[in-house]
């Protein structure tokens, strides 16, 4: 198991594909002037339930599947939650065996939750089925680190949608009036050079919003976020010993706590729409979030910077640019029968194509296409793609740990993690509290004690 970013390799861009053509089951999934050994036909009729969230993404998802029911005559009910409660729903379905889900929705941390259960099929199943999968599927065109992203084991669990990068947003009409003619390029220049500038706390303008919300908006967006920069890590990936109470790890963290003098007061309750607003309605200069929330700040009806919206990479820390990694896939339910199955793997397969990668960008999903992210011409019309694609050349790993505790020591992260924020324990305190936390459930679990696999 990878526990940490680093530097890697570089990502070919290539054109994408005119518009999807629409026509015939046949001829959308065949190939070339080779028809499919069966026809998507054969499933007309049928139901399927797709989970999603109330994301950008997910919207352009539902837009566009009138398009899929219309070349198959395959029903898609989409099911949507909230991203808090997202895996115990799945984790419900599968437990109790209700087959509620068919398509079945996994954050980049949750991968090994599936896997060692189970409960969906591996997608090595559905590439070698010829009567399924189109040759010209090209999964060599998936950004590789979301590819690796998505395996447990040695097992491709789910091919990728939605796939973020870490990126600094900022207001350019705020940086340009207190003097600076671009963005910091460091964590460093951010907290000491920008932020006094762009701070006025008596108009309520304040230079940076972290979103801070507990969760894994804590442990990931403002924890994760001030770990890896410092190079710091939540585990030692040989030995599952905990990392956090290093020097570097406490070093980030005593930064994220000198950082707070220059956001707005109850940041701790902010989670991402707080958080995207607050620049939206020009009343923080910067932010660090995903590059799915590119759609709600050039959209006019919700933001009002929009022809002063700037986007880059997330600045560098002492030990590099770690921009924050994450993303979801989609995957296939192990538990419903194999007609549902083929049917999902074809909704799954539509979706990810390179034929819908650019309506979907359009529609403001964001994909991890090579021939889309990579265009020249879609860069120049989405300034939030160059970044991303930058970020994820430089991204060999995943972040934050993916197997089956995760939860459980992201929870424990998300609550000392808002202690310390909030000023209620020292950083060295709670950063101990996570360490002793996270010794007694990796115990538990078997990993000190050579019970429980090591996954690679």
């Amino acid at each position: 198991m990878h526990i940490r970013s680093g530097s890697g390799r570089s990502l070919l861009a290539a054109a994408l594909s005119a518009a999807f053509l629409l026509g015939s089951a046949l001829s959308a999934f065949a190939a070339g002037e080779r028809e499919a050994a069966s026809s998507a036909n054969d499933y007309q009729g049928t139901t399927i339930t797709v989970v999603g969230l109330d994301r950008p993404s997910y919207a352009a998802a539902q837009k566009l599947t009138p398009q899929f029911e219309q070349q198959t005559g395959i029903k898609v009910n989409w099911a949507i939650y909230p991203y808090e409660s997202t895996l115990k729903e799945e984790t419900l379905n599968f437990v109790s065996q209700s087959q509620q889900f068919d398509v079945i929705l996994t954050d980049v941390v949750w991968p090994g939750v599936f896997g060692q259960a189970d409960w969906v099929v591996p997608v090595r199943h559905f590439l070698d089925n010829t009567a399924l999968t189109k040759p010209d599927f090209d999964m060599s065109d998936f950004i590789p680190i979301w590819l690796k992203a998505f395996t447990w084991g040695d097992k491709l669990l789910g091919i990728p949608f939605d796939s973020y990068s870490g990126l600094l947003y900022y207001n350019k009409a705020m940086l340009r009036d207190a003097g600076f003619s671009g963005p910091p390029k460091t964590w460093d220049d951010l907290l000491n050079v920008y932020a006094p500038r762009l701070t006025d706390r008596a108009k309520g303008v304040y230079a940076f919003a972290l979103q801070s919300r507990r969760g894994e908006t804590q442990s990931c967006d403002a924890f994760a976020r001030f770990l890896w920069p410092w190079g710091g890590e939540f585990l030692d990936p040989a030995t599952f010993q905990p990392e956090v109470t290093s020097a570097s790890a406490k070093a980030g963290i005593e930064f994220r706590q000198k950082l707070l003098q220059y956001m707005p007061d109850g940041i701790v309750n902010d989670d991402h729409g707080e958080v995207v607003q607050l620049l939206a309605q020009g009343k923080v200069a910067m932010i660090t979030e995903w590059s799915s929330f590119y759609a709600t700040l050039v959209d006019p009806s919700q933001s009002k910077i929009v022809n002063d919206l700037g986007v880059t990479t997330e600045p560098a820390g002492p030990s590099g640019a770690v921009p924050a990694f994450g993303g979801f896939a989609y995957m296939v339910s192990s538990q419903i029968p194999e007609k549902l199955q083929n049917a999902s793997w074809l909704f799954i397969q539509w979706l990810t194509s390179k034929e819908m990668a650019k309506p979907l960008i359009e529609n403001g999903a964001v994909v991890a296409r090579i021939s889309a992210d990579g265009d020249p011409a879609n860069q120049a019309q989405y300034p939030y793609l160059a970044p991303m694609v930058d970020s994820w050349k430089t991204t060999t790993d995943i972040f934050r740990p993916r197997f089956p505790e995760w939860p459980q020591l992201s929870e424990i992260t998300s609550n000392w993690g808002t202690q310390i924020e909030l000023g209620q324990v020292t950083v060295d305190q709670g950063l101990q509290n996570i360490s002793d936390e996270f010794k007694k459930v990796l115990g538990d679990a078997g990993y000190y004690s050579g019970t429980k696999p090591k996954i690679e």
